[in-house]
């Protein structure tokens, strides 16, 4: 879906300005995180990425911005943040950054990204994974401290997924079912279900996530924490284990969805 938004970088004090506020919007006044203009500017001017979205009528509604460095001998970009406004969100606009961001790193010769992202937003699973076709790393609990500021992070905390993005890649293409779906077993938060339940050693083991964690948080703490729990727990055990997470299904009826983790070729 082509996003109905102008690219362009952010030049003038009040575009950087403007994406202060959004981050603001974002993760909260008080969250110590922001990137502040000065910083925006000074990275713009050596090669980082630093580029806005604009909707027709001037407004900024989203913003990427990222650095580039050098690991093992080879230029490598972290793409430090990506944010879009509310009442823009799930109309293409993140995607669109993400393909700007990859169009241009090309450009400069860079041929990897990485970034983190909270495994349990879904809207951001299907964009990682399967819209641009990036790959779980590493699960990193806590990466802004058991007691974050960020205004996403509270109640469950900074949990995220390391991810790196091939950009040389065109995307995933990803089907929208798997003939192992239906019978592999499936670690979720249900009514009656254990909290820690026995996690099983199958081939292939679906992780379940909620249609809302952003709401959850709200109106069910409790379970945006078991969810938090629970998914931790399998992640980091598969992971570890020699499985890989290789995909992610969207539930387009009702949200949230599953991760797909499969034991990794070659692994007893």
């Amino acid at each position: 879906m082509r996003s109905p938004v102008t690219l362009r970088d952010l030049t003038r004090r009040e575009d950087f300005e403007r994406g202060v506020e959004l981050q603001c919007q974002t993760w909260g006044r008080d969250c110590g995180e922001i990137v502040p203009p000065a910083v925006l500017m000074l990275v713009q001017k050596i090669g980082g990425v630093v580029v806005g979205a604009f909707e027709p009528g001037g407004d900024l509604v989203g913003i990427i911005f990222g650095v580039t460095g050098v690991q093992g001998g080879n230029l490598v970009h972290w793409s430090h943040l990506a944010a879009v406004r509310e009442d823009w969100r799930d109309r293409g606009v993140g995607q669109a950054l993400k393909r700007e961001q990859q169009r241009r790193l090309q450009a400069m010769g860079v041929e990897r990204a990485l970034w983190t992202f909270d495994p349990l937003v879904a809207r951001n699973a299907n964009l990682n994974l399967n819209r641009l076709g990036a790959r779980v790393l590493e699960y990193l609990p806590d990466l802004y401290g058991v007691e974050p500021k960020t205004k996403p992070d509270t109640v469950i905390g900074s949990d995220r997924f390391l991810v790196e993005w091939d950009l040389r890649s065109d995307g995933a293409s990803v089907p929208a079912t798997d003939p192992c779906m239906p019978h592999a077993p499936t670690i979720t938060v249900a009514d009656g279900s254990p909290l820690d339940p026995p996690l099983p050693s199958a081939p292939v083991v679906l992780v379940e996530i909620p249609a809302d964690i952003q709401a959850l948080k709200g109106t069910e703490p409790d379970l945006a924490k078991a969810w938090r729990r629970q998914t931790k727990r399998a992640f980091q055990h598969y992971l570890a284990s020699g499985y890989q997470v290789v995909r992610f299904v969207r539930d387009t009826t009702a949200g949230g969805g599953h991760y797909v983790v499969q034991k990794a070729e070659g692994d007893a």
